[in-house]
């Protein structure tokens, strides 16, 4: 028998299956007991005369018993970390096991709770690791929903208490694109740029949001004749319609609103099924042109949406 035959797979599978629970239930018994830790110290800070001063003193003296024993993941900088733990999460029951320590790192960090309670949810809800978590909360995930949506809107979103009824709940304005190592300074063609997110199509889904799938690039429309691309379809499963991308890196126009929007009625002419929404069209602009959109467009739109591009993270305010 060799490494190829079945048996050999399933049992190998088996094995390494095994391992990763393993190494899940090792970290949440350590992130419970950071917890139990960070609680132990709460209380007897509580005793305390003067809880600053205490608090500080506290922290020191159990780092210096403890380090030596037990390595810097009992430095008084984690021991810190133990007691902001507990003071965050003061109910033990509220802390998720589908987190590991290092996502609760970058939660308890975070200044509200409403963006603690959405980090959470998305973070369940997509199994992000901790690296894909930090680029959401480096790149004001929260906020960039915030800018076209309510605050309670976009929590229920996130938790499954709502369903999305419009493209804005869960796409972002705008769209940082980072990872496709472009610089700001320099300028692209469209089909560079295309290019760049179908190499990083996998972080690409990531920044467009929840429920998206990859369907075509330059999908080929024949119309009596004529041939038209589109740069790139894909379909989103809670939208529950194709999403047409459009890419701009120069100055948006009036006829490149009206070539989406042609897009968009084929779509939905042609290739929306009945139990589907109406299509979505998204300008993804190096310069946005709120004018124009505003007087191409009829007053109630929704099935057209302008989003600006940007290749590096904004300033970090957390």
């Amino acid at each position: 028998m060799t490494v190829d035959h079945p048996i050999i797979k399933d049992i190998i599978a088996i094995i390494h299956n095994a391992k990763d629970k393993a190494i899940r239930l090792v970290d949440q018994e350590r992130t419970l007991m950071y917890w139990h830790i960070g609680k132990r110290i709460f209380e007897e800070e509580q005793g305390g005369k003067d809880r600053a001063e205490y608090g500080d003193y506290l922290t020191k003296f159990i780092a210096q018993q403890l380090e030596p024993e037990y390595g810097s993941g009992f430095s008084k900088r984690q021991i810190e970390l133990f007691r902001q733990f507990y003071r965050t999460f003061p109910i033990a029951n509220t802390v998720y096991s589908q987190l590991s320590w290092s996502q609760y790192k970058l939660i308890i960090r975070l200044d509200t709770q409403d963006k603690r309670k959405f980090y959470i949810a998305e973070t369940v809800k997509n199994g992000w690791t901790v690296r894909q978590l930090e680029r959401q909360i480096y790149s004001n995930l929260w906020e960039r929903l915030l800018l076209s949506n309510d605050r309670q809107s976009v929590l229920a979103v996130a938790r499954n208490e709502k369903h999305p009824s419009d493209a804005k709940e869960i796409i972002k304005d705008p769209m940082y694109l980072e990872f496709l190592g472009l610089k700001r300074e320099s300028s692209y063609y469209e089909k560079d740029l295309e290019q760049a997110i179908i190499t990083h199509l996998h972080d690409f889904l990531l920044e467009l949001g929840n429920g998206f799938a990859f369907i075509a690039r330059q999908k080929r429309l024949n119309i009596e004749g004529d041939d038209f691309f589109i740069d790139l379809v894909f379909y989103n499963r809670l939208l529950k319609s194709f999403v047409i991308i459009e890419i701009k890196t120069g100055r948006l126009t009036h006829q490149d609103i009206g070539q989406l929007q042609m897009y968009v009625n084929y779509y939905d002419r042609h290739e929306k099924k009945d139990f589907e929404n109406s299509t979505i069209g998204i300008l993804l602009c190096a310069e946005k042109n709120n004018a124009i959109v505003k007087i191409s467009l009829p007053e109630d739109n929704k099935t057209i949406i302008q989003v600006s591009t940007n290749y590096i993270f904004p300033p970090n305010n957390n």
